[in-house]
């Protein structure tokens, strides 16, 4: 009987420690990942911390319910292929700007977003197809002269 209970006890250890493994893998799957990016323009180079959404969840919730992004961050979001279609500000608490690169990491295009609390909300399209999006605070691109045709790197 007390050979029993020691292996009953064992097995509810065992259970346990593999479902703290699992929670704790599926917590840091779900953690986004912190890349230093330069940007390039002309002669100057500006660095900023980013957030990579590189998973359709992580795509999916972006910055919503994010009540502030400090100054010099941001998100980088990686498609697995070039990709169309428009980027939407629902749940999203701050206003935003959107710069749209290629696969070398050129600036194709860069769009102002305004936050929306409603059930209906516009996308902000850039008309083009891309591979990467960075989105910041809304102006950090003008403030930091920064423009469409400028590179961005992965340091």
């Amino acid at each position: 009987m007390g050979n029993k209970i020691k292996i009953i006890n064992f097995l509810f250890l065992l259970i346990f420690v593999v479902s703290i493994h699992f929670l704790f893998l599926d917590e840091k799957e779900a953690s986004l990942q912190t890349k230093m990016i330069k940007i390039s323009s002309g002669e100057r180079e500006r660095r900023l911390t980013v957030h990579v959404a590189d998973t359709q969840e992580k795509i999916e919730k972006g910055l919503m319910f994010v009540e502030k992004l400090p100054e010099n961050e941001g998100m980088l979001f990686v498609f697995s292929e070039k990709t169309y279609g428009g980027f939407w500000m629902k749940n999203t608490l701050i206003p935003l700007s959107i710069a749209f690169l290629d696969s070398d990491g050129k600036i194709l295009k860069i769009l102002h977003m305004e936050p929306c609390k409603e059930e209906e909300c516009p996308a902000y399209d850039p008309e083009l197809s891309y591979h990467y999006a960075i989105e910041v605070n809304l102006g950090w691109f003008e403030k930091n002269q920064i423009k469409e045709g400028d590179d961005v790197f992965l340091e």
